[in-house]
């Protein structure tokens, strides 16, 4: 069992019911993280990218670290100014206690990317995974809460967690008030060690600290899905209805105006059906764009090579087969009708498998080149990519 999927397997039996969105949950020793993001990543990623503050940033007592700091400006050859990393006075800056954030790592690395995935096809929500490294005990952003759930997964040392309850129930990213700091004892006190995964939701404070040398862990940031989503959708979904597109009647009698408000409420109340969640949920995901991928150097069309992996670049596909026996896909906005057969292609991809097109000439009994034109159509519709590597 991979890391990977041992993370997303512990998120399931009993946690969505009893402890998602409501409490924090610890899971010790979950599985080996070690190959899942390293040292020799951060490096590599640093070196090689051109990461402007917020992406990557420092702080220390909970105040950001100026990027003069431990970066010099460097005008390039058409005249635009970034900030280079020295890596010399980046290592004072974390050696004196600061912590290195940066932001979004998973459109970075491969393997958290696919974290990030797997995490998105069981919460189906989108996810941003963030990176946190620190060398001392020294706190980086002292007591804070945030704004949507989060999954940490310890990668390397260890790290000490002081938990408090909230202070405002379910806080948004743009809300009517900001929460007050809490002024008791945490409710919790633990640490996590290497291959440990902590979840957390959104509101709870939380102050957090190395407990002896260096710690580098994965925060894997949920977007929440609230009622003010569902409303929003909902309103678009009711623009259908002349009711909800009429003018307001702002001019019109008291009578008449709550004529208008009955009838404009029961439309609503008739559209907030048992399955409306449901139905929300899976039309949300069929419309998400995911992540797309070019599948260069295939411009024009993929070829019937065995051994190309195929992939999508959607969390929230998805498929059923219909009254003819027919398969329909839907992912990325828009809809395919396959022929039965074809099931055996779609479901592992849909699953969240990088299959060769061998494999799934195997699997479904198709020739190669059918697989071929059924995944060049899945590219050309920005919802799969093809590569050498899975």
């Amino acid at each position: 069992m991979t890391a990977i999927t041992a993370a997303v397997r512990s998120l399931g039996g009993d946690f969505p019911a009893e402890a998602f969105g409501r409490t924090y949950r610890l899971w010790p020793h979950v599985g080996d993280f070690s190959d899942l993001f390293t040292w020799d990543d951060l490096n590599e990623i640093i070196a090689r990218h051109r990461l402007e503050p917020p992406r990557l940033r420092l702080f220390s007592d909970g105040t950001q670290v100026p990027q003069h700091a431990y970066t010099h400006p460097v005008v390039s050859k058409r005249h635009t100014v970034w900030h280079r990393i020295e890596p010399g006075s980046l290592h004072h800056q974390l050696k004196e206690g600061a912590s290195l954030v940066l932001d979004a790592v998973d459109a970075l690395h491969p393997c958290v990317e696919d974290l990030a995935q797997a995490l998105e096809r069981r919460f189906r929500t989108d996810v941003q995974v963030n990176l946190y490294a620190s060398w001392t005990a020294k706190e980086g952003f002292g007591v804070h809460f945030d704004d949507h759930d989060v999954v940490v997964v310890q990668l390397e040392g260890s790290k000490r967690w002081k938990i408090y309850q909230p202070t405002r129930v379910d806080p948004l990213r743009v809300d009517v008030e900001a929460p007050e700091p809490p002024d008791g004892d945490p409710v919790s006190e633990l640490v996590l060690h290497a291959g440990d995964m902590l979840y957390l939701p959104r509101g709870w404070w939380h102050a957090v600290a190395a407990t002896e040398g260096r710690s580098l862990h994965l925060t894997c940031g949920l977007k929440p899905t609230t009622g003010a989503d569902l409303l929003s959708w909902l309103a678009d979904q009711l623009r259908g209805s002349a009711t909800v597109r009429a003018t307001l009647p702002h001019f019109a009698t008291p009578g008449e105006q709550a004529t208008y408000v009955e009838a404009l409420r029961k439309e609503f109340t008739e559209a907030l059906h048992d399955r409306v969640i449901e139905d929300f949920t899976s039309t949300r995901g069929a419309m998400d764009p995911g992540r797309p991928a070019p599948s260069l150097p295939f411009v024009d069309g993929i070829p019937a090579d065995r051994s190309l992996h195929v992939r999508l670049t959607v969390a929230g596909a998805q498929y059923e087969a219909n009254a003819d026996g027919h398969v329909v896909l839907r992912a990325g906005g828009q809809e395919w009708t396959f022929a039965a057969p074809a099931r055996d292609v779609i479901e592992p991809l849909v699953r969240g498998a990088a299959p060769t097109l061998g494999e799934l000439a195997v699997g479904s009994s198709l020739p190669v080149g059918q697989i071929a034109a059924v995944v060049t159509e899945l590219v050309a519709a920005d919802i799969a990519a093809v590569s050498r590597r899975r």
